[in-house]
């Protein structure tokens, strides 16, 4: 078992996105796809912020290389490159780190599930992501009332 001290939860951007009935409607229209990410990113902006797990996002992309950006509020995101799938790039995270940190890798997929698990990740449904995220927005509003 990692024993860094330091945990992580891995989101496969486009799979909650599809699994969320609130974030499914705006994604599937190409207008309104910005508003369904925007609201993915706060979402998981609470968590990290409740949870003390950092929060790493990623999302299938268009460009010619693999990218990385780290939000001022401590998300990281990473955008796959044309060619590789954002599953590529969860499951070299897993591989990558898993044996120095907790992960826990949030993914509808049930490959991803498999490969994640077999490098020691732990996996979360999209279901059970909506549960933390709510879980952590309560004990927020909590804080904040009674802050």
């Amino acid at each position: 078992m990692p024993d860094s001290g330091v945990s992580f939860i891995i989101v496969d951007g486009h799979s909650v996105m599809h699994a969320w009935p609130e974030l499914k409607r705006h994604q599937q229209v190409s207008s309104k796809r910005a508003i369904a990410r925007e609201e993915l990113m706060r979402r998981m902006r609470t968590l990290q912020d409740m949870s003390g797990s950092r929060v790493v996002v990623v999302f299938d992309g268009t460009q010619s290389q693999t990218t990385e950006e780290r939000e001022k509020q401590g998300l990281q995101v990473f955008y796959a490159d044309s060619a590789t799938t954002a599953d590529t790039v969860i499951e070299r995270l897993a591989a990558r780190y898993a044996k120095r940190h907790s992960i826990r890798v949030v993914s509808a997929d049930g490959m991803v599930r498999e490969t994640v698990m077999a490098f020691g990740a732990g996996w979360i449904s999209p279901d059970g992501l909506k549960d933390l995220c709510e879980r952590a927005e309560s004990e927020m509003r909590g804080w904040t009332k009674n802050g």
